[in-house]
């Protein structure tokens, strides 16, 4: 059974930061491309960094050089390292995989709340 497991969001204020996790289990993680989204109420869903299965790494405007993808493919973890977080960085964060001859993601987890108050 496939499953994408986030955790570590929470309230924080701004200027600080938080880590978010991604468990994965039932692919074989270590090929798969995985991606950071969010998605905020009333907007559409943002991509915030994706990363290879070789470590090849891609993040979205609005987060690069705050924001740190990473993960270890020994443990079938994707970590997101969160910096400088601004109230506008409040979302759900949802943590998705794809196989990399796919262009469109296959699984997709339920998702973290990061709330950050001014």
């Amino acid at each position: 059974q496939v499953q994408l497991v986030e955790s570590g969001g929470g309230l924080v204020q701004a200027g600080g930061s938080l880590r978010l996790s991604c468990a994965a289990s039932g692919f074989i993680f270590r090929i798969y491309t995985v991606g950071w989204y969010r998605q905020a109420p009333g907007k559409q869903r943002e991509l915030v960094a994706t990363i290879r299965g070789g470590g090849t790494t891609n993040y979205g405007d609005s987060v690069k050089g705050r924001f740190t993808i990473s993960r270890d493919n020994a443990k079938n973890m994707v970590y997101l390292q969160m910096n400088s977080l601004k109230p506008e960085d409040t979302a759900v964060y949802y943590c998705a995989a794809h196989h990399p001859n796919d262009s469109q993601y296959d699984y997709w987890g339920q998702g973290t709340q990061v709330t950050v108050s001014s």
